[in-house]
């Protein structure tokens, strides 16, 4: 139970920082129509930008200050390239999305190096959240923050107990996200902004000719989902870290979400974050090789299959490709995505 409820909150945890990340792209994509192959060096940016912020005046006013900054430097590229493309195609636009990820890796390898920085989260968030206590005589139980290191140890060798810590950054991660994806909700349904935005999709004539400046809208909009980024990179770059290899880590992984998902729909990236991030986790935590768990799900193997060496893997081992495979699976058998609308 112990190892099911903390790889649970893993997944959970990991799965939410996917939909930090794919928000923000899944936003530009449904308002745009771009599919911006530079989303994760936004993501990043943040983290470094948030790095710096937080040594000189701390981490919570660089988790404010650093995805405005990034979120600004996202609609200056609208306005100054993205914009001027637009009008050739997708095609141009995906080219020059692409070639802004290699100048901003560059950028961030000559100001910040090539090794990886130490971006310590605040203190309050050091610790665990709370502590899972699994004991063979009296169950599973659960205390805020760490547990003393005298609960940790029996006397009695019968008795065996088994402490598990849940990282508080992870637990912060996790409601960060959840209020991310609320706010946005509300902003898109429950507000004239949300509604503009909407509507300068499809109908953009209409909407400019009410008065509002179109273009304007998206260069906001590009800028909204580049600061999205920017935030999910401060939070993840604390929590993990903070290298220039980071958005090469995440970078296709957020587009199997969103496709995932269902382009451009919002709730399908949510539940395909979550989905991608449980089952990947608890791959990861399994040590069963393939053949092994074929057989106890009672598939018969031959014995040339056996002798395979593909069969001799064990699940961590493949647990990296496994949201390809979900991929794959889903544009078989579903090409819009769990939830997704759209039929371009």
């Amino acid at each position: 139970m112990e190892f099911f409820t903390i790889s649970m909150l893993n997944g959970l945890s990991y799965g939410l920082l996917l939909f930090m990340l794919s928000s923000g792209l899944t936003l530009i994509f449904s308002m745009m129509g771009v599919l911006n192959f530079s989303h994760a060096s936004f993501y990043m940016l943040g983290a470094y930008v948030g790095y710096s912020v937080a040594r000189l005046v701390g981490f919570w006013p660089g988790l404010i200050l650093a995805p405005l900054v990034v979120g600004a430097l996202g609609a200056l590229f609208e306005r100054t390239c993205l914009r001027k493309v637009h009008k050739f195609g997708h095609v141009p636009e995906l080219l020059v999305t692409f070639g802004l990820s290699y100048v901003i890796l560059e950028l961030v390898q000559l100001i910040w190096g090539r090794t990886a920085v130490e971006f310590l989260p605040p203190e309050v968030l050091r610790g665990p959240m709370f502590t899972l206590v699994q004991s063979s005589v009296s169950g599973l139980s659960m205390l805020w923050g760490a547990a003393p290191a005298a609960l940790c140890q029996s006397a009695d060798a019968a008795v065996r107990i088994v402490c598990s810590p849940f990282p508080a950054t992870r637990g912060f991660m996790m409601v960060v996200a959840l209020l991310m994806l609320v706010a946005l909700w509300l902003l898109l349904t429950r507000t004239r902004i949300g509604l503009v935005i909407q509507a300068a999709l499809t109908h953009p004539d209409a909407v400019e000719s009410l008065g509002h400046n179109v273009p304007l809208v998206f260069m906001l909009v590009f800028g909204a989902g580049a600061g999205l980024a920017g935030l999910a990179g401060v939070i993840g770059g604390s929590t993990f870290v903070t290298e220039p290899a980071m958005a090469a880590t995440v970078g296709s992984v957020i587009f199997v979400v969103v496709v995932v998902g269902g382009m451009g729909s919002l709730s399908g990236a949510f539940l395909a974050s979550v989905l991608i991030g449980v089952i990947q986790t608890f791959a990861v935590a399994v040590d069963y090789s393939v053949l092994a768990l074929m057989q106890q799900l009672g598939v018969s193997v031959s014995a040339a299959a056996k002798e395979n060496s593909l069969m001799k893997l064990t699940v961590s081992q493949v647990a990296p490709i496994l949201p390809y495979l979900f991929l794959v699976l889903i544009l078989i058998f579903r090409p819009k995505g769990l939830l997704g609308t759209r039929e371009d």
